[in-house]
């Protein structure tokens, strides 16, 4: 046995062979079936080209015209001459990569786990993890027949495979018949297959074809040193991957949910109203199995599979983790009255899935008369409830910023953000007006000494006679939001003078500055006028030239 198959038999027997199993769907021509499904007075034998080096090229050919003799990359004209009644498209990549997207995110009803392989095209291959999803289908077997069945009813040409590996299921896939390969039999199923099998370069494969190296068994035998010094890294990496020495990882579409339920029907539904009940008793069971885990989450994503291969799906956010079926329902009712007129059931939803993400420990809560209710969890509640009706940005609430500007003290932050530490919050002593202007204004005011309190104002060019002030409290300017260092000049002590010399003369130091350019140093006072309306103002400025600002409003 030589060096590879050892190493193959040794990952089996050992257990290091990845125990994972992925199911591979391979759609050949699934650009043309897929027009064809959404044109449907399209006959005959179709293509699709694009223009490439000048000149019209076939992307695309359906099962009809690859009969007729065409084939990817001929050229236009030659294509017509040998089919006259030939249907000709130009190839939109573009939408037929929107629409392969959807078609993927629709098989996550078999598996929450599917990817597009998109190593050679954006559309064509997707890979699905059914680790621990067959039993599901009555094995893997039936879920693969029942996959590609349902496929092959509606007009797709398909192909599948289920292996330990992607790599595995993708070969199988496109070089030999949908089957499910065992993890024993892993490696003489792909020594059968051509080195094609191993999604390798066109460059690759001519230089192995070159050197007699047609199938994956007359490669693996091969030193590994010299092929990688004249095909590259990406030559061993691809077989290894097959095989399941190395690791190869698929990258989900949709959020992956580690906890879910789901409820498949007979009859396919349409009203929004079915669909809140099914999630009402979907939220039912998946805040049983939270709470035997001692789990809540934060994001509910409620997915809806319709009949004619797409899927809806509506996301909500809670401020605090939760498992309560009946606020989780409320949020997703909420969600659904911004929809309007975007809620399509199509043909009908024929499955609902109920998801979790960003979940977290959460203690059981102490109901009755012993509860210890501060009114908290309902505000936040509220919160979710109005921010799921009206949208995220629409419902705001105040964070307090370690600051001591006004205008920077606080700030508005979506309510489903988390709650912002006590060590942030303001001395409970502070006097703030309960309304500051976007911008401090700045007004006209008459003192009775030039540093003493306010004795009249001119705001907006409207007069104001002030008849209390109390003050000020003085707020200097944030240095450390300059960026720059505070320097220490060390105390100069100078020496004794000796006979005959002048007396040393201290070195010049510089007065200081502030050193935030942004602000000077402000003058708070509380000033109220005849008819009883309170202001908050400031001078900016210690002596010389000073202006007055109008900052804020008092109760």
């Amino acid at each position: 046995m030589d060096s590879q198959h050892a190493m193959l038999h040794a990952a089996m027997q050992t257990g290091l062979l990845p125990s994972r199993r992925y199911l591979v769907l391979f759609l050949p021509t699934w650009p043309t079936d897929c027009l064809k499904r959404l044109d449907r007075q399209l006959k005959g034998p179709l293509v699709l080209y694009e223009r490439i080096k000048g000149g019209l090229r076939l992307a695309a050919v359906d099962a009809e015209a690859r009969q007729a003799g065409l084939s990817v990359g001929q050229n236009l004209a030659d294509a017509r001459a040998m089919v006259p009644d030939l249907v000709v498209r130009e190839i939109d990549r573009p939408l037929l990569e929107a629409v392969f997207a959807d078609f993927a995110d629709w098989h996550s009803n078999a598996s929450p786990l599917v990817a597009v392989m998109s190593h050679a095209s954006a559309f064509g291959d997707l890979v699905l993890d059914i680790t621990g999803v067959a039993h599901l289908f009555g094995g893997e077997r039936a879920m693969l027949r029942l996959l590609l069945t349902r496929l092959r009813d509606i007009g797709y040409t398909v192909a599948g495979a289920i292996a330990p590996t992607i790599g595995a299921a993708w070969a199988v896939s496109h070089f030999a018949r949908s089957q499910v390969v065992e993890p024993a039999d892993l490696g003489t199923i792909l020594d059968a297959l051509p080195v094609n099998a191993l999604r390798l370069s066109e460059t690759q494969i001519a230089g192995l074809n070159q050197m007699g190296l047609k199938t994956i068994g007359q490669l693996r035998p091969r030193e590994r040193k010299p092929l990688q010094a004249r095909f590259g890294l990406s030559l061993l990496e691809r077989l290894d991957q097959a095989l399941g020495l190395l690791e190869e990882r698929m990258t989900p579409r949709l959020p992956i949910a580690e906890r879910y339920a789901e409820r498949r029907f007979v009859d396919p539904i349409g009203l929004m109203d079915d669909v809140l009940m099914t999630a009402h008793d979907l939220a039912i069971q998946l805040a049983i199995r939270l709470e035997a885990e001692g789990l809540g989450g934060q994001a509910f994503h409620l997915f809806l599979y319709r009949v004619d291969h797409k899927v809806m799906s509506l996301s909500v956010n809670s401020a605090r983790l939760t498992r309560d079926p009946e606020h989780i329902t409320k949020l997703f009712s909420n969600r659904s009255e911004r929809l309007e007129g975007e809620y399509d059931a199509g043909f009908g939803i024929d499955m609902i899935r109920l998801a979790v993400s960003s979940m977290g420990e959460l203690d059981a809560v102490q109901l009755g008369a012993f509860a210890n209710q501060d009114g908290t969890e309902d505000l936040d509640q509220l919160h979710d409830r109005i921010s799921s009706r009206l949208g995220t940005l629409a419902v705001l609430r105040t964070q307090f910023v370690q600051s001591h500007v006004p205008e920077r003290a606080a700030r508005l932050v979506p309510a489903l953000a988390h709650a912002p530490t006590a060590s942030v919050r303001p001395p409970l002593d502070l006097v703030r007006p309960l309304r500051l202007l976007p911008r401090p204004e700045l007004v006209a005011i008459n003192a009775e000494v030039p540093d003493g309190l306010p004795a009249s104002m001119i705001w907006r060019r409207v007069g104001y006679r002030l008849v209390k002030a109390s003050g000020p409290e003085r707020l200097g300017a944030e240095w450390w939001r300059s960026g720059q260092r505070l320097q220490l000049v060390p105390p100069h002590v100078p020496k004794p003078p000796e006979p005959g010399e002048k007396p040393e003369q201290p070195p010049y130091i510089p007065d200081l500055v502030l050193l935030d350019p942004d602000g000077m140093t402000r003058d708070y006072y509380n000033a109220e006028d005849a008819e009883g309306r309170r202001f908050w103002i400031y001078r900016e400025g210690l002596y010389g030239e000073t202006r007055w600002y109008l900052h804020g409003f008092f109760a």
